[in-house]
């Protein structure tokens, strides 16, 4: 009975993309793209691209270890993290809008 090591290799690829418009502006367009490309005697990588109308290409690379392990991500952005960008004047302008709102609903229902 002999000890062979079966050995594959896998390649995948996905894309879409998106374009929309509002205002009868130019449209805005976003697109995406996976590849995979895996080796089980020498280990592969994960790219993931994504574009969008006026911005820089994103490109992230995950490193995968002959084992099947998913390494860290190299060459990710993380200077486009979401962060709060909440106006501090908003909720004072919400709370009046509501006031008037309720003024406007008082009004047509006492005159109906």
């Amino acid at each position: 009975m002999s000890n062979q090591q079966s050995s594959y290799t896998s390649f995948s690829s996905s894309s879409f993309t998106t374009s929309s418009s509002s205002d009868g502006g130019p449209p805005r367009t976003q697109s995406y793209t996976e590849t995979a490309n895996y080796d089980s005697r020498t280990g592969g990588n994960i790219t993931r691209e994504s574009r969008e109308t006026g911005q820089p290409t994103l490109t992230e690379t995950r490193d995968i270890p002959a084992q099947g392990r998913v390494g860290a991500a190299t060459g990710a952005d993380t200077s486009r993290r979401i962060e709060d960008v909440t106006d501090a004047d908003q909720a004072e302008r919400d709370r009046q809008y509501e006031e008037r709102m309720e003024d406007e609903y008082a009004k047509r229902e006492g005159g109906a």
